[in-house]
């Protein structure tokens, strides 16, 4: 039933009521071969008005009330009835009109036959046309009904998606704050306490290999405090748009970067202007992340960082010699690279990372060049 509701809806207007106009025409055809002029007009009148009945719906009604009177059975006034009951919310007005409809088809045409069809018969024509005229308003009002019915489906089904997602968006909003706190009280706390030791062996160490490495640790330290502030001012916003947050880092900031990283490295080549915010800032993360674990897991290893073209595609590649002293045990999360991995995938390139022949490492991002 659902099935042949959904294809009656796919039915264009207008062809549906060239088939009503149609149907009702054919209908009081072979009854207008005997019938006056006067009649005829009355009857093409009627059926052509349903072609406007969902714009004018008592209009048509009161234009097929002719065809009802001169005609002992019509579509037409029982197709404008049921449009009616099935845009209007009058009942008053919905009962008269089944009175006249009912009126309309069991008085006698002409009046003056009336002696002759008798008042029983008269009265009998009468209840019978009014059970008939009830039935299209009672399937007008149905129809009201079922789309008043689905209307008010769709508005709470609405509301409870709207109200899942206000309470997503609350569990979310504790879960930010819950990580912010953690990450403000615990991980700020401990590299603040990095970079305080680190300057103090700055000032204390005479010598100057271990000067230089105190110098770009607390350096280091101070960067990640405030790359750390930044986070922690982002999920306290909790995706609200009053809190100001620092800009995002671009391809601008790769010298500075790559000075800064503690290891001994060189940035090479150039891309073009029209390189899109997102692809800058995965070129810029895969750097960092390269950087980073030469210095943790390639001591004393130079490292060389390449920016390239190629076509629709720009990229970087980061590679570093082999090291030149055992590393130290460091905690990692292990999951740089795979992020890294999932950056490109979701620009639409290729994250290639894996040992060199000569004992090194390398790391190549490829992404499309119109990444916005």
């Amino acid at each position: 039933m659902n099935r042949a509701r959904a294809l009656w809806e796919r039915v264009p207007a207008p062809v549906v009521d060239i088939v009503l106009v149609t149907v009702a025409a054919m209908d009081l055809w072979p009854m207008l071969w005997d019938d006056t002029r006067l009649g005829v007009a009355l009857a093409a009148l009627g059926c052509a008005a349903l072609a406007f009945r969902r714009r004018f719906p008592l209009g048509v009604f009161l234009l097929t009330l002719p065809v009802a009177l001169t005609q002992p059975f019509a579509i037409a006034p029982l197709v404008a009835l049921f449009t009616l009951a099935a845009r209007s919310r009058n009942r008053p007005l919905l009962a008269v009109c089944v009175a006249l409809a009912a009126v309309t088809s069991s008085v006698p045409w002409p009046l003056a036959s009336f002696s002759e069809v008798g008042r029983a018969m008269t009265l009998i024509d009468f209840v019978y046309s009014l059970a008939t005229a009830v039935a299209p308003v009672l399937c007008g009002q149905l129809l009201q009904a079922h789309r008043d019915l689905a209307r008010r489906l769709a508005e709470v089904e609405e509301a409870r998606e709207h109200e899942r997602m206000l309470h997503a968006q609350a569990v979310l909003a504790r879960e930010r704050a819950q990580l912010a706190r953690e990450m403000h009280d615990v991980v700020s706390h401990q590299v603040s306490l990095i970079a305080v030791q680190a300057g103090a062996m700055q000032v204390a160490t005479k010598d100057p290999n271990a000067k230089e490495a105190a110098r770009t640790i607390r350096s280091l330290s101070v960067t990640t405090l405030d790359e750390l502030r930044t986070m922690v001012t982002l999920l306290r916003a909790s995706g609200g748009h009053a809190t100001e947050l620092t800009p995002q880092p671009t391809l601008a900031d790769l010298h500075k970067l790559v000075e800064s990283s503690g290891t001994q490295a060189q940035l090479s080549g150039e891309l073009p202007p029209t390189v899109g915010t997102p692809a800058q800032r995965a070129l810029y993360r895969t750097v960092q992340e390269a950087l980073t674990n030469v210095r943790k897991h390639a001591p004393g290893a130079t490292g060389c960082v390449e920016l390239w073209q190629d076509g629709d595609h720009v990229g970087v590649t980061v590679t570093n010699s082999p090291p030149t002293r055992p590393s130290l045990a460091l905690p990692g999360s292990q999951h740089g690279l795979v992020g890294l991995r999932e950056r490109a995938d979701i620009l639409h390139g290729t994250l290639e990372a894996g040992p060199t022949t000569e004992g090194g490492y390398q790391v190549r991002l490829r992404i499309p060049l119109s990444t916005d």
